[in-house]
Parts: C-alpha cells; structure tokens; sequence
C-alpha cells in the first residue's frame, strides 16, 4: 500500500481547544496541548488497531506539522515533512563512509602493537524530553531528540563541566549602563546551577557597583573592603570555605555567591589598588572554581588593569545602543594594543549583547550582532526581558526565550576555558 492510499487523520491542536478527524469521525480535543496530542494519537492508534491497517496521521501544532505513521501495534514512526523541526538521519551502521576510513598496512617483521579496545565508548542517546516527541516518550513510544534538544543539550554539557583550576571571566565595556551587571549575575547562575557549585560573582567596581542592589543580601551587610583586612587569614591553612559566608552573599535560588562592593561610599572611599586585587582573587581562587568579575567603567584604573591581568575569559558586554556597541569594540581594539595577554583575551572574546529597547527592530539588532561576531570569538544575542530591569537577577523569573539564550551565551563562554 502506497502512502497516498493509507488511511489518513487529521489533529488541529490549539492552545486551547483541538480537532480530530479520524475514520470519518471529527471529534473534539480540550486539556493542555500535550493531553490533546496525546488523546489525538491515543485515537489513532485504536482505529489503526481496530482495521489493522497504519494510519497516516498529520499532526499541526502552534510549535509546527508533523506526519507521524501509526502501525496497528501502536508503534509511531516520524515521516519527512517540510515543516518538521527533524535532525537529519544518521547514517546506518551498515553504510560505508570511504572518506573516513584508515587502512593500516602491516610491515613485515614489525610488530604490530596498537589494537582497538574492546570497550565502546559509545554513549547511548536518552529519548525526547521536549514538545510532541516528548509526550510521545512519556506514552511509552521512544522517540528521538529534536536538533533543538539535541543543541540544548550540547550547551548543557558544556557548562557543566568543571575544569582543573579555577577559571576568572572578566566582564567589561567602559561604558555604564551597558549591561556588565546583569551579564555576571546571570552568567554565574547558568553556571552554578547546571555545573554546580562554588561559584562566586565579585563586584569589582571601585564606582558605585550595584551587583548588591541586583542580587540577594545574606544575613549580614559585609562587602569587599571588610574581606580585605582578613586576606591572610583566610589564605592560611587553618581557613576553612564557610568563613567566607562571613563576606559573601548566597544566592538561595541560583547556587552561586556574590561578593558586593559598597555601592553607599564615594570611591575616595573605597580605592582599592591592584595588590588589593591580587588578595581577593587569590582568595576566590582558593575557595571557588569559577569567579565572574562585575568591573568599573574607568579602563585607566590601575585595579581594573590587574583584574584583566587574572582573566582567563573576557566577556564584553553591550547592549544594542551604538554607544555601548562602540565603547565595547573600542575596549577590544585598546586590550589588543596592550600586551600579549590582553590581546589573547580581546582574540577570545564572548560578546553578549542584552536588547535594550523591545521594540528594537530585528535589522538593528542583527547589525550590533553580526558586527561583534566579526570582532570577537563568539556573539550571542539576549531577548529584551522585563525581569531583567529592575529589582533581583533571578534565573526563575525570565522568560523560557531568555533563559535559552542565556545558556547559548555559557556554553559559548564555556568553550573558552
């Protein structure tokens, strides 16, 4: 039997109503979108049981269309459709790639020692989780990870990992508002949540740092300038990783640790000097495997200039106004002139750009982006986001959109380290 002579059904599925059309029979769907799919294909797969005939099944969604092929057994198959969000198919394992083959040619009298482990390091990929393919898994029909779980989950792995050694990324741009404050907040929450802890988020600025006004106070109102007196003792070897909540914040939600500046005092009162910094990043480097520095606007600052001698990642973030795009790539050209290992960073670079305005138009975001991703490594773009305005950085308050892009943003930072 031809697909064109299969018995055919047709599911419209809204948000929040659907209609099923099978064997002649329209019926009503209602529930969540995943009950509605679910009940549409439960139906299917009776008639296709009942006539013991399969049953092309076309399935539109808000997400998409998909063309699913029900067996009488109730078994589910993925046919080709145009809009269908399908990863292409892997090879099968009995086809021969030519371009990947290595004929090793035995020389006579030479032992031959190298051999091929008995043991396969091959991974077995878990089922769908995400959208139809996901209810299909949950009804006990394994299906395969769309390319968009699979992209999610490659990002996943990548912040996840812990690296040998502690790692600093250094978030900057010489203009203020450009978004620094909001980039190490969330940062460290991709990280800490998904990579586990200790993570810590340092408020560098010698200016009115507002890192503490964006994230939550712990039982105390200490800030940098009270670790700074106990720098040595918390180097000792007596020291333990809980005397540091004596200065540090934890963030109860995002898993990670903030050490506020004081954002109350003028700057004549809270100058710190570049041995200083040298003290606090040896005592973040003990205690924690990443650490994302918020830094002030003053690029000429003599502590600004040693917390990019300790960064291993730079991160320059801008929002999708011109003068915070222009005093972002304006730092990268000026870090490439200064010595070999700022240059290194400025070549490495992750720009994150935070859309500033929601009704910024697409071409105007799409030129910010694309003239960073010329400049730097990587470029990532962030949804506007109204949690991200004023108040808390908090990861469970952003929209789905914005904490995907987010991750996008720490994978890209992660391939870094």
């Amino acid at each position: 039997m031809t697909t064109e002579e299969k018995p055919t059904a047709e599911a419209q599925i809204g948000t929040d109503s659907g209609q099923l059309l099978v064997d002649g029979h329209e019926s009503t769907l209602s529930g969540s979108m995943d009950d509605m799919l679910a009940e549409a294909l439960q139906r299917i797969r009776l008639v296709a049981g009942i006539q013991r005939k399969d049953i092309l099944a076309s399935i539109q969604q808000p997400s998409g269309h998909q063309l699913l092929l029900i067996h009488p057994d109730g078994n589910v198959e993925e046919q080709p459709a145009e809009t269908a969000d399908d990863s292409p198919a892997s090879p099968s394992p009995t086809e021969h790639d030519a371009s990947a083959t290595q004929t090793t040619a035995k020389t006579p009298g030479i032992a031959q020692h190298a051999r091929h482990s008995f043991l396969s390091n091959h991974q077995a990929e878990e089922p769908a989780k995400q959208g139809w393919r996901g209810t299909l898994t949950r009804m006990g029909l394994r299906m395969a990870p769309s390319t968009q779980e699979r992209a999610e989950r490659t990002d996943v792995f990548r912040v996840s990992q812990h690296w040998p050694g502690p790692r600093t990324i250094v978030i900057a741009n010489g203009k203020g508002g450009a978004g620094k404050t909001p980039t190490v907040a969330l940062l460290s929450a991709v990280f800490a949540r998904y990579g586990g802890g200790p993570v810590l988020a340092w408020d560098a600025n010698q200016t009115r740092g507002t890192l503490g006004w964006r994230t939550e106070q712990g039982p105390h109102d200490k800030t940098s300038l009270d670790l700074l007196p106990q720098v040595t003792r918390l180097l000792g070897t007596s020291s333990q990783s809980a005397d540091l909540d004596h200065y540090v914040h934890h963030q109860t939600d995002d898993r990670y640790d903030v050490l506020r500046s004081q954002p109350l005092a003028l700057a004549s009162d809270q100058r710190i000097g570049p041995k200083d910094i040298d003290g606090i990043w040896q005592v973040a480097a003990k205690y924690y495997r990443l650490v994302f520095v918020d830094t002030g606007n003053d690029e000429s600052d003599l502590a600004w200039q040693r917390v990019i001698d300790h960064a291993d990642q730079l991160v320059v973030a801008t929002t999708t106004r011109d003068d915070h795009a222009e005093a972002g790539a304006l730092l990268l050209e000026a870090l490439r002139n200064r010595d070999q290992h700022s240059a290194t960073l400025a070549d490495g670079a992750v720009a994150i750009i935070n859309q500033a305005d929601p009704r910024a138009a697409a071409e105007e975001i799409s030129r910010i982006h694309d003239g960073f991703a010329d400049l730097t490594r990587a470029a990532v773009t962030i949804p506007w986001d109204s949690a991200m305005v004023d108040g808390w950085l908090k990861w469970g308050t952003l929209h789905a959109a914005t904490q995907r892009a987010w991750l996008t943003a720490g994978s890209a930072v992660a391939e870094g380290l």
